[in-house]
């Protein structure tokens, strides 16, 4: 089978250091931390008391105030950066195949704030089941996609998929494929995801998940830095529109990049701890150089998982000194995590985004809040900290890893 080109035609993006594609560009070039105290509920009784929240969010400046309600909060987020992804790739939706349109959507978690209402004014209640009759639609997480397929009457493949941290990666990856392999033309993907609340907060300690650095929220997410202790927990979205190269062409659309490869892997050994020795995040970057045809020399930039995890941090960067050997010390590597804070299943999505658009400015975004050496990681890589750094980028790999031990892996070129 002759496989067809993939290219990114429109973004979307809505993060906790930027409200559209452009604002979120503006902080990441200039090393905005998107942590702060939670103003979603009172937090003082947690053992984290902060997150990296969206901010100055209002949906009903973007939905009917009756459809807003009915959706939870990952869905909200969903709907607005599809739409905004939409209008910047031009599409006419009057004159494309809808049937060769689909959406495919990630979220690890799916309608965490709904749930957790509507058990809890359960609870409190006389065992009289008082529940809305939205609970479900709220909840379930592949209403996403069907919300967005539903506004712009996509009738091609629509679902979720769900794999943790990994999940908007996923989905990305499906979509890819869906086109190259000619079964669509066009694709809404992406991931959102909206955990911050009681149960997120609450359950991620316990996992002693988080970090605790509550005297100082902004510099919390510290991926490679000898004293991290953990990820901050973020929320938002961010969706790309996947076109076949030669339908973009043809309608004159503008191309921010080619979506080449895709690779995916399992560590088969923990299900929150990563493999030892990274054998996973080995293979899944290895997968994705192969199925885009690319040697280790060719990668300019990794955009990292880079959660700030004591275990996560070493074991990728170790993954990745094995996969690219003495080129390892050529490449860009950084993580927008230290600035976004961990968006869970929307995470793959929102760095999709940052790695197309540091090819787009020939810019690395940094990793902030590097204070102190860890000198059980390779003093001789360039971890991009601190400061964005401008390079000539034609090829930037991506990674996103997962609870259960799901590995994913794009690849994005210029073109």
């Amino acid at each position: 089978m002759q496989l067809r080109r993939v290219v990114i035609t429109g973004l979307g993006a809505l993060t906790p250091i930027g409200n559209t594609v452009s604002e979120f560009w503006n902080g990441l070039a200039n090393g905005v931390s998107g942590a702060a105290p939670i103003t979603k509920f009172d937090a003082t009784k947690f053992r984290t008391k902060f997150a990296c929240e969206v901010k100055n969010f209002d949906p009903e400046q973007f939905l009917d105030r009756k459809e807003a309600r009915r959706m939870d909060p990952f869905t909200q987020y969903a709907m607005v950066v599809a739409e905004e992804a939409i209008q910047d790739s031009g599409m006419d939706l009057a004159t494309i195949d809808v049937d060769r349109a689909g959406v495919i959507w990630g979220s690890g978690i799916g309608g965490l704030r709904s749930f957790q209402d509507e058990v809890s004014g359960f609870a409190v209640g006389d065992g009289t089941p008082r529940f809305s009759p939205f609970f479900i639609t709220k909840m379930i997480a592949d209403l996403s996609a069907g919300y967005i397929s539903i506004r712009y009457g996509f009738r091609g493949p629509s679902y979720v998929t769900v794999s943790a941290c990994a999940s908007a990666t996923n989905a990305i990856v499906d979509s890819f494929n869906y086109i190259r392999m000619g079964k669509m033309d066009i694709a809404i993907t992406g991931g959102s995801e909206a955990a911050v609340t009681e149960a997120g907060i609450g359950g991620f300690n316990a996992m002693k998940a988080l970090s605790e650095r509550n005297d100082s929220p902004e510099t919390a997410s510290r991926p490679y830095d000898k004293d991290r202790d953990g990820f901050v927990l973020g929320e938002g979205a961010g969706c790309l529109i996947l076109e076949e190269y030669e339908h973009a062409k043809a309608r004159g659309a503008k191309i921010y990049a080619e979506l080449v490869g895709g690779g995916m892997s399992s560590d088969a050994y923990h299900i929150t701890a990563p493999h030892p020795e990274g054998l996973g995040a080995h293979n899944v970057m290895r997968n994705a150089l192969s199925d885009a045809g690319l040697k280790p020399e060719d990668i300019d930039y990794i955009n990292t998982h880079g959660t700030s995890t004591p275990l996560g941090d070493p074991q990728e960067i170790l993954a990745i000194q094995k996969m690219f050997g003495e080129h390892a010390y050529k490449i860009n590597i950084s993580s927008t995590k230290s600035m976004t804070g961990h968006l869970l299943g929307a995470a793959g999505a929102v760095e999709a985004v940052a790695s197309v658009l540091a090819i787009q400015h020939q810019t690395v975004p940094p990793t902030i809040n590097h204070f102190t050496d860890d000198e059980g990681l390779d003093s001789g890589l360039n971890f991009t900290f601190n400061k964005a750094q401008q390079r000539k980028i034609d090829i930037v790999l991506s990674n996103t890893f997962g609870f259960g031990g799901h590995n994913c892996s794009i690849i994005f070129k210029k073109i």
